[in-house]
């Protein structure tokens, strides 16, 4: 009984170092001739590791510790748990698109919501895991597991290493980082800026937007609401007006935020209002007659169009505060 007992505290002291663990090789290989006394004494502290302790000793997700800290997750995941941590490497990181991590960090809120979506409550062992098709993680979304022939997917990222044990839970290792669905989304839209760049129609908007020195404003987290106008209603200008307004900057950005709303306010929402406070201060005022819906004089043509950082509405008139 006391040789099975060596030789099984061996093969494990082999799996985690094959994981990425504390132990090398060499100290593996040791770990097979050494006393009964050295292998009983190495054993608990992988025991008593919790999962933030053993991904430090594994040395190989210093990127994810950085993440966990800069969000204030250590304390969760040092609690009792039990949890399973799907846990991204430094290359799983590295492979983001350049700016995503500086932004994720930057944005604690964001930044917990991602890492919480790689954790799962209970200790889900990779048996256990390869007879699911999906996990409600923590962060309130599922992610999607398949399986085909030997390889395991949680949503695209591949699992690459199972059943690292921690005193509050189990790690598998994953290849990607992975999105809420929700997030990925929102990524994949373009900024309100963005959107109408994309669309068309809005050349003389955008121009005005970066005369005034609004491009970041609208490029920000918001979420705002914008009721655009077209190029065809900026044409229905007084040309001196629009030059007018070209020349003062001040003036120009006063006029463009009389046509932001904070926050993302969809259609259906704005035809039970009498009126909204803009970005600039004043308020429009909203009507709904025979079906359409106006914002001062000028008529909604196009509700909706969803962006990464809120909506816009289109209007066939540029609105002046009074």
């Amino acid at each position: 009984m006391k040789r099975t007992r060596i030789l099984l505290w061996a093969l494990l002291a082999g799996l985690i170092a094959a994981c990425g663990g504390a132990a090398d090789s060499a100290d593996t290989t040791t770990a097979t001739t050494v006393a009964p006394a050295t292998t009983s004494t190495a054993a608990p502290q992988q025991e008593e590791a919790d999962i933030v302790g053993v991904a430090t000793e594994a040395g190989s997700f210093s990127t994810l510790l950085t993440a966990v800290e800069a969000a204030g997750l250590v304390e969760t995941l040092q609690g009792d748990g039990p949890f399973t941590v799907f846990a991204p490497t430094d290359e799983a990181f590295a492979a983001l698109p350049e700016g995503t991590l500086d932004s994720l960090l930057a944005d604690t809120e964001a930044l917990s919501q991602v890492l919480l979506y790689h954790v799962v409550e209970g200790e889900v062992m990779a048996s256990d895991v390869v007879e699911l098709e999906s996990a409600t993680t923590i962060q309130g979304e599922d992610i999607a597991i398949t399986v085909e022939g030997d390889s395991v997917r949680v949503n695209e990222a591949n699992v690459v290493s199972t059943d690292i044990a921690a005193s509050n839970g189990v790690i598998h290792v994953i290849d990607q980082v992975i999105l809420p669905p929700s997030m990925s989304e929102a990524a994949a839209m373009g900024d309100i800026v963005e959107t109408a760049q994309a669309a068309g129609g809005f050349t003389t908007l955008l121009t005005a937007v970066e005369t005034a020195g609004l491009v970041e404003t609208l490029k920000g987290e918001g979420p705002f609401t914008v009721f655009a106008p077209t190029d065809e209603a900026f044409e229905a200008l007084d040309e001196d007006t629009l030059n007018s307004l070209l020349a003062d900057p001040e003036a120009l950005s006063q006029v463009l935020l009389y046509h932001v709303v904070p926050g993302q306010v969809t259609a259906d929402q704005v035809v039970e209002l009498d009126s909204a406070e803009t970005v600039e201060g004043g308020s429009v005022a909203i009507r709904v007659e025979d079906g359409q819906v106006f914002i001062n004089d000028a008529q909604v043509i196009v509700t909706d169009v969803l962006t990464s950082n809120g909506v816009i509405h289109v209007i066939d008139k540029v609105i002046v505060p009074s």
